[in-house]
């Protein structure tokens, strides 16, 4: 425990800072300018009354006015622990306004939701170790980390977009450690809490063979499938309308330019549904344009040969067949581990978080209505691969990402004045991530994945660190 402690103390840190801000800002923050009322997230009181009704058995209660809850049910679920606690001091969940300035319940759900909100800046240090990324500087990634998921949970009372991402991040995690198994059942539970992690599905499933990708797509379902049907069994009406339609309002929150493209809804409502699914297949092209290149990437070792094969089976097998990857035929072999359980190289993990970031940066370039908290994902995941370039690149990243967010929670309703300066940002913030791969590879040869060094010669490796590429079997050499 201590062991454990002491390697995610960054994150740790960050969590309990960003708790401690953010009940700040929210109760007596408010006092010190002169306003009465508490800061509150508003949106968060829905989905806790939606919680508050599972917790007591009724299912069907959950999409059911005044909820408003549109997410999976997965976003109730995260909160029972909350809500529980909320029925057993009986505290009212009576909405924030001018006859409920200071609403106790805040006290106990404001931490709570907080505190699982900061799962992802535990999954991202965790990846940076993983990438070699040094001490340090995974310090400032957490710091960077901490400051953009103010917005999502201490401003706008989202956990489930926090604790959904973050479980996304262990998924691909698992995935790079050859645990396919467990990266479908951690992007189901993702999914189940919120689904726009969907974006990134497409990604996990380029590094797969053809004939694995059913298995994760079944485990990625599960959950989702599950829950949804016990909710539309309740409550058929109140829970195909919300999940489907996914009305949003470009009077409350920010138009974008696709905004007048959206089928129309009552009350000046819009749905975005259909560019949502649109959004997903824009995603699966984004999957299929990389996947024969990270499938040969895979089977290829950085020094250029099959990781575990010998040189003539990597002769006989050579990428140059054009009727399947190198990945795929790998696997046929006897003898030899499956495509799928193999550990990535630590230049292809790097990409992939860069293409999941930028997978879910496409719902704040095709969403007919943003709200401030959308471009938060996309800026979450992006610092992991750009804390692989060094920490000043890493540092100008997260001031970047934070300028963003403070942008975000300006209040235009000008497309040209809030929208388009969020996309060129986080296009820019995505191009400065990049991965420097050719700097991946030189890392590796000097150190392997050790994880202590960069750009300085690491201590020798373990027989199980050194990549196979460097052993010397069958003779071979």
């Amino acid at each position: 425990m201590r062991e454990l402690v002491r390697r995610r103390l960054f994150p740790l840190i960050a969590s309990v800072g960003l708790v401690a801000i953010g009940m700040f800002t929210t109760t007596w923050g408010s006092d010190l300018i002169g306003r009465s009322e508490w800061a509150l997230p508003y949106d968060l009181w829905g989905t806790l009354i939606a919680t508050t009704r599972l917790a007591h058995g009724n299912v069907g209660g959950l999409y059911a006015p005044p909820t408003g809850l549109i997410s999976l049910p997965g976003a109730a679920v995260i909160l029972l622990p909350c809500a529980a606690l909320i029925s057993a001091f009986g505290l009212s969940l009576a909405i924030p306004g001018p006859h409920n300035l200071h609403p106790a319940v805040w006290l106990l759900a404001g931490p709570y939701q907080t505190a699982i909100g900061c799962l992802p800046l535990f999954a991202a240090d965790a990846l940076a170790e993983r990438l070699g990324v040094p001490r340090w500087t995974r310090g400032l990634l957490a710091l960077a980390g901490a400051g953009v998921l103010w917005s999502v949970c201490a401003r706008w009372g989202h956990p489930e977009d926090a604790v959904a991402v973050g479980l996304l991040l262990y998924a691909v995690l698992a995935q790079s450690n050859g645990r396919a198994a467990a990266a479908g059942w951690l992007a189901g539970a993702a999914i189940c809490v919120q689904p726009l992690v969907l974006l990134a599905l497409p990604v996990m499933l380029a590094l797969l063979p053809w004939r694995r990708m059913v298995p994760f797509l079944v485990r990625a379902a599960i959950p989702s499938v599950l829950l949804v049907a016990a909710a539309a069994i309740a409550n058929w009406h109140d829970t195909y309308q919300s999940v489907t339609s996914q009305p949003d309002s470009p009077v409350v929150n920010h138009p974008t330019i696709w905004t007048s493209l959206a089928p129309q809804l009552a009350d000046h409502n819009v749905a975005a549904g259909p560019f949502r699914l649109a959004t997903i297949l824009l995603a699966c092209l984004c999957a299929l344009a990389v996947r024969r290149r990270w499938r040969a990437r895979l089977a290829v070792g950085t020094d250029g040969e099959i990781s575990g094969m010998s040189w003539r089976a990597s002769a006989r097998h050579s990428a140059d067949d054009q009727d399947e990857s190198p990945a795929d035929k790998q696997a046929e072999l006897p003898g030899t581990v499956p495509a799928e359980r193999l550990r990535w190289p630590t230049s292809l993990l790097a990409d992939v978080l860069w293409w999941v970031a930028f997978t879910l940066a496409l719902r704040s370039f095709f969403e007919p209505v943003m709200v401030s908290y959308y471009p938060w994902p996309p800026m979450a995941v992006v610092l992991i691969p750009a804390a692989t370039l060094g920490w000043r690149r890493l540092l100008a990243a997260g001031l970047l990402a934070g300028a963003l967010t403070g942008a975000a929670q300006g209040p235009s309703h000008d497309f040209w004045i809030w929208w388009v300066p969020i996309v060129v940002g986080l296009l820019i913030l995505l191009a400065m991530s990049w991965p420097d791969l050719s700097g991946l590879r030189s890392y590796m040869r000097m150190g392997g994945e050790t994880g202590d060094s960069w750009g300085r010669l690491a201590e020798t490796p373990s027989p199980e660190e050194t990549p196979r590429s460097r052993r010397f079997t069958h003779g071979a050499r």
